[in-house]
């Protein structure tokens, strides 16, 4: 097992399954970690819709909200604006360990794939790719158009990790929360983090 990473950003778009950040993010606050946190407009308005909850827009009382609701550690979470252009994932010189960006949007794998950079969101996830270090896409669309095919494609030849918001159901799931846990479990063993989130395939 490789070290545990020590920061991680995690991003947030306004793909549907936002169900899947909240739920990593609460698993990264039980971990030895400090997480930069982006989150876009459009995945605030996800959360209403798709949620019972209705996250904050302003960013101290999100902060003070996620710190209490997910037992975080407040000086391990720092959330940034996403178009705070002075964030220190900005810069390849911050040492970001990983980035996961979940869920992601097409619309975002597309400006990504592209090093469009109109955002912090999709400035941090280019400075991971020139700095070859560990990124994590979360794709949630369903079907895929030769667009969002090549585009995969493309990042996956930069060496991005494509994870599909696909759960498996061979631990036979019985509500919602199973799975959305299996995929977060494959998340986190993508970041070399121990969990107990779901059995391990042969395990006794």
């Amino acid at each position: 097992m490789s070290r545990t990473p020590g920061k991680i950003t995690l991003a947030m778009t306004g793909a549907s399954g936002m169900i899947y950040g909240m739920r990593l993010l609460a698993c990264l606050a039980k971990q030895e970690v400090s997480v930069n946190l982006i989150v876009s407009d459009a995945a605030f308005e996800v959360i209403r819709l798709e949620t019972d909850y209705q996250w904050p827009k302003d960013l101290k009382e999100l902060h003070q909200h996620l710190v209490s609701t997910y037992d975080f550690p407040a000086e391990r979470l720092t959330i940034y604006s996403k178009m705070d252009w002075t964030a220190p994932v900005a810069s390849g010189s911050a040492l970001v360990d990983a980035m996961v960006i979940c869920p992601c949007s097409s619309g975002s794998v597309s400006a990504i794939a592209h090093g469009a950079s109109n955002n912090l969101i999709e400035r941090a996830a280019d400075v991971m790719l020139k700095e070859r270090r560990p990124l994590i896409i979360v794709h949630r669309e369903t079907p895929l158009s030769l667009i969002h095919l090549q585009n995969l494609t493309k990042l996956a030849g930069m060496g991005v990790h494509i994870m599909p918001a696909s759960p498996g159901f061979y631990h036979r799931p019985s509500n919602i929360d199973e799975l959305v846990d299996f995929l977060v479990a494959r998340i986190l063993d993508q970041l070399n983090m121990e969990h107990q989130l779901v059995p391990r395939w042969g395990a006794q």
